[in-house]
């Protein structure tokens, strides 16, 4: 059974899955909003805050076209919007951390270079690496030596660039490993959610905890990110935000407090009702089995001696006499004794 460890959460196919709250860059700079994020996430059930950091210049080229909806996102050029926002450096993400041990929650960010790697690795439980550098080998390779489980989302990759992508880790040293199902549309329209893709990898990777990166609109019921645990995702990671009608940026396909804590409240009601994996009849089901059940009954009084016959018998409950299972056994035997209409077979009664 593939399982990992983030922290001291122990992920696999028999527990609830850990909830990653992706800030991202929606505090849009302002150490304040940060604070206020992730202490709304702890109060609605997150697992983990997770932000992003990189710079622009050494993310993007001044040439860069926007890949986003340009009407929830205006602006034209990646490296115009990544400048926006890359405003925190190395002591705003160690106070940042600071303040998620405070409140208990996990801190995470994902580094987009490997200078970020370097800094935040020693802050954080696993590192989670973004879709669009699933094919960035020497990110790989910088994230496999730091020695914490990697998060790897898989969004707009073949199988074979997944599989690329988990061979050079491990060759590097990376020992615990995720895969996050992700589609790369922002926002993604619920036709392309595929969560089937979630099945497929567990197919394909069955050593690895599957999970899910998630960009859809929050529906209402947030059954998207729900169904998604129900297909066996163990880590569900959405953009989050204060505020869902703020212009711009990921505040237009992230989930809000009130998302939040409706997916926290449908996880911990299935977390009731799914129970054990192995098929046992439970403690409270006895009295069924018991008096629900049937025994083998009699539909005519019989005479001792007699040879019982299909005709003189019956199936009814409760389960108190000879069961049913044995049914073309009673009929190569004799009565005992006389017995009464409606009585209820033991095996003391024949012979």
């Amino acid at each position: 059974m593939p399982r990992i460890k983030i922290g001291n959460k122990i992920l696999s196919c028999e527990s609830l899955p850990y909830v990653i709250a992706e800030i991202g860059v929606n505090h849009e700079g302002s150490l304040d909003k940060a604070r206020e994020l992730i202490d709304l996430a702890c109060l609605n059930g997150a697992d983990a805050i997770k932000f992003q950091t990189y710079t622009a210049e050494k993310l993007a080229s001044r040439q860069s076209p926007a890949y986003w909806d340009l009407t929830k996102e205006p602006t034209l050029s990646q490296y115009e919007l990544f400048k926006k926002y890359d405003t925190f450096g190395e002591r705003e993400y160690e106070l940042l951390a600071e303040h998620c041990q405070k409140e208990g929650i996990h801190f995470l960010s994902t580094p987009f270079d490997e200078r970020a790697a370097d800094f935040l690795g020693p802050l954080m439980p696993c590192i989670k690496v973004a879709s669009a550098d699933i094919t960035n080998f020497p990110l790989l390779r910088k994230v496999a030596t730091i020695g914490k489980p990697v998060l790897l989302s898989t969004g707009a990759s073949t199988l074979a660039e997944i599989d690329m992508a988990v061979a050079e880790l491990e060759k590097w040293g990376c020992l615990s490993l995720s895969l996050l199902h992700c589609i790369l549309n922002y926002p993604t329209s619920y036709e392309n959610a595929h969560l089937n893709m979630i099945n497929g990898l567990q197919r394909v990777f069955p050593g690895y905890v599957i999970g899910y990166s998630d960009h859809t609109i929050p529906d209402e019921g947030m059954l998207v990110l729900t169904s998604a645990y129900l297909k066996g995702a163990r880590i569900l990671e959405k953009h989050f935000t204060f505020d869902k009608t703020l212009p711009g940026n990921d505040h237009y396909h992230a989930m809000d407090a009130a998302d939040l804590k409706r997916l926290r409240k449908n996880l911990t009601f299935l977390g009731r009702i799914e129970g054990e994996i192995h098929k046992t009849p439970l403690a409270s089901e006895a009295p069924a089995r018991q008096h629900a059940r049937r025994s083998i009954v009699l539909q005519r009084a019989v005479t001792k001696g007699s040879l019982l016959c299909q005709d003189m018998l019956t199936a009814k409950r409760p389960a108190s006499g000879i069961s049913p299972v044995n049914w073309d056994e009673v009929q190569t035997r004799r009565a005992a004794r006389d017995l009464p209409e409606d009585h209820i077979l033991q095996w003391e009664d024949l012979m």
